[in-house]
């Protein structure tokens, strides 16, 4: 399998890369036969994200996208398989299972190092690749780069975290990974909208992507958005798209990545 065929990756013409690592839904044939069922409909996926995020062409947005599952791999979590959240419920770089706590694969069949070490060579390695690409391109055409993770996630998972998520988590790995007047700039558009519930570095401050590829020192910011799926989807199965929930919150959504990235070009006026 070529690099290519494990992401896309569309240039854009502004110093923004909007990264969605979990919106894969590939799983390859020969690996399918040692998960559960119901891994098979890969309830986990951060659903219908391009579509959400479909003003980004119209920003000038570099968007880079994976085709594989994070049943597979998860491409925001490092390498080395350390824990994002010590202490903790936590997903694996090949994780082993669903969010709800039970077991991906069948008895037996979790991937063992060699597995896991091929994974990462195959699915990560070209994505973080084609990331770090792409934000030198964009740094050595601008002076900088602005990184917008993206994800989403249901509203309501025990085993990772109590009771129900803000609406919108915001992500700076508590401040380390992005200027302070960019944060500022994404919170003050939600304050915008305050039908929206929102958290700045709670339960989710970023992972291996915005905590790595956050180096404002570098010129390289980075921000996470996490957000809860119950307003532009069905969180249950066949997850679908619910367009007229979507369109309350794709202003706010726009405006925030908007607001980001006219920050970071106030912090590098000349």
């Amino acid at each position: 399998m070529s690099a290519m065929a494990v992401y896309s990756l569309k240039q854009g013409s502004v110093p923004l890369l909007v990264s969605m690592p979990h919106i894969g839904t590939d799983i390859p044939v020969e690996l399918c036969a040692r998960y559960v069922p119901r891994a098979l409909q890969m309830e986990d996926t951060d659903w219908h994200l391009a579509r959400l995020y479909d003003f980004l062409g119209e920003l000038g947005a570099s968007v880079l996208m994976p085709t594989t599952s994070r049943y597979v791999i998860d491409l925001n979590r490092p390498p080395d398989d350390a824990p994002m959240y010590p202490g903790a419920s936590n997903t694996e770089l090949c994780p082993t299972r669903f969010f709800t706590g039970e077991p991906l694969y069948l008895g037996g069949q979790e991937p063992d190092a060699v597995e896991r070490a091929r994974r990462r060579e195959m699915y990560w390695q070209p994505y973080h690749a084609a990331l770090a690409s792409e934000l030198e391109r964009l740094k050595d055409q601008h002076g900088y780069a602005l990184l917008w993770d993206a994800h989403s996630i249901r509203t309501e998972i025990p085993w990772l975290f109590d009771g129900r998520l803000p609406d919108l988590s915001i992500g700076t790995a508590s401040g380390a990974s992005a200027d302070e007047a960019l944060t500022a700039a994404v919170v003050q558009a939600c304050a915008a909208y305050p039908q929206f519930s929102t958290a700045l570095n709670g339960r989710f401050k970023g992972g291996y992507i915005t905590r790595h590829y956050g180096q404002p020192d570098q010129h390289i910011h980075a921000i996470q958005l996490e957000m809860c799926q119950s307003l532009y989807m069905q969180e249950v199965a066949p997850f679908a798209f619910d367009a007229e929930r979507a369109t309350l919150v794709q202003p706010l959504l726009k405006n925030m990545v908007a607001s980001a990235l006219k920050a970071c070009a106030r912090r590098y006026e000349k």
